[in-house]
């Protein structure tokens, strides 16, 4: 048993580096089916990341929405009337609601208009998490007065670096004039390039079609201790008298990040489209691992006829192929971790939105690897089995 421990894991290596060109193609292979997969995980959770970071800085308990919202870039009003109705439940410390509507945001410099998410507050209780907002509302107050995504695309002109010189920048939204008060940072997503967020009094005078009582998201704060479940359950019954056609939909914006998520997820080809491209990075790398084994066991199929004789059964060498395969795994794994850093940052510089390699990322793509590699170790010793003692005696 010492003798088999002894030799086993010598003998993966040798048959590793007899073959430099081939050892080098090998990992070059790994390399490249891990980068396509860590490309296609960082930019599906990119995606998801991006598409749910303002649901979760609204500052509230629960939130009220329209129950046929999907997106935030076609989302669906209800009656402020509803949030109101919540003021009467035991446990509710306060409501307030929140515009939101798709504007056009003109460049200054370029003259060109771009499509930009408006987000109408109550300048007094904004209902946001951004500190920047949270420090300078009173600067929302005055008409035409807006605070803007410093995270957002370039295309929207140098407002951040402009505004951080001046204290100001003026341009047009929706063909009016309005002056940049302050900024924040949110960042762009699929659904939207960028972010401005005015007062509830500008929001409707930068959409005149709109009406006042209609209204996006509704914020509800309880009094502290309150029983979330318990309240969000009285509220979707109590604001909902017929269970068959609700008039809103009420849950905590932690469920409100769900469903949008859910949305880019099932309800476009998007989720596939990536989870497709991890498929294929996980079958090519099969594929180049088991023609490198496979290639290697037809090169030495005396050398491990010469084991068999010696008593070494096929599950040893089938041992033998696995330290390969893990040898190649952790050889090509490697490389592609560091270059997908790389290769991150020159996304988010392209494209801003929020890439980042991840620990539970790693891990995963890691273990993919070894099981990538390790099936095709088993694959591969089917050819193993073919060397038969009796073909060198």
């Amino acid at each position: 048993m010492t003798k088999k421990l002894f030799l086993k894991t010598p003998l993966a290596l040798r048959q590793l580096m007899k073959e430099k060109t081939r050892l080098a193609v090998a990992v070059a292979g790994i390399t490249f089916a891990d980068m396509l997969i860590f490309i296609q995980m960082g930019f599906e959770s990119a995606l998801f990341d991006a598409a749910i970071q303002p649901h979760r800085n609204l500052s509230a308990d629960l939130v009220l929405i329209n129950p046929q919202f999907n997106t935030l870039f076609s989302v669906k009003s209800f009656s402020r009337e509803r949030l109101y109705q919540a003021l009467s439940y035991d446990g509710v410390k306060s409501v307030n609601s929140v515009y939101i509507g798709t504007g056009q945001w003109r460049n200054p410099e370029t003259r060109i208009d771009r499509a930009i998410l408006v987000w109408g507050v109550d300048p007094n209780q904004p209902g946001l998490k951004f500190p920047e907002v949270q420090k300078n509302n009173d600067a929302l107050k005055p008409l035409n007065q807006v605070m803007f995504d410093q995270a957002g695309r370039p295309e929207y002109g140098a407002v951040g670096e402009i505004f951080k010189k001046t204290g100001n920048f003026q341009t047009e939204l929706n063909n009016k004039s309005v002056s940049v008060k302050g900024v924040f940072s949110n960042g762009a997503s699929f659904a939207a390039d960028g972010n401005v967020i005015t007062s509830d009094s500008t929001f409707l005078q930068l959409f005149p079609e709109r009406k006042p009582d209609q209204i996006e998201v509704g914020l509800i704060n309880l009094q502290p201790g309150a029983d979330v479940e318990k309240i969000k359950t009285q509220l979707r019954i109590g604001l909902n008298p017929d269970p068959k056609n609700p008039f809103v939909e009420i849950g905590t914006p932690e469920d409100f990040a769900q469903k949008e998520k859910n949305y880019w997820a099932n309800g476009t080809g998007i989720g596939f489209i990536f989870g497709l491209g991890v498929g294929v990075g996980f079958i090519v790398g099969i594929v180049i691992v088991y023609q490198i084994l496979y290639s290697d066991v037809s090169d030495h199929l005396p050398e491990y006829a010469t084991l068999k004789a010696m008593g070494y059964t096929d599950s040893y060498l089938l041992g033998v192929l696995i330290q390969e395969a893990l040898f190649l795994a952790i050889l090509g794994y490697l490389p592609a971790f560091f270059l997908s850093f790389g290769l991150y940052q020159l996304t988010f510089a392209a494209t801003m939105l929020p890439i980042s390699m991840k620990v539970d990322r790693a891990i995963t793509v890691f273990i993919m690897t070894v099981i990538m590699c390790s099936v095709s170790g088993a694959i591969a010793l089917k050819k193993l089995r073919s060397a038969d003692p009796a073909d060198i005696f």
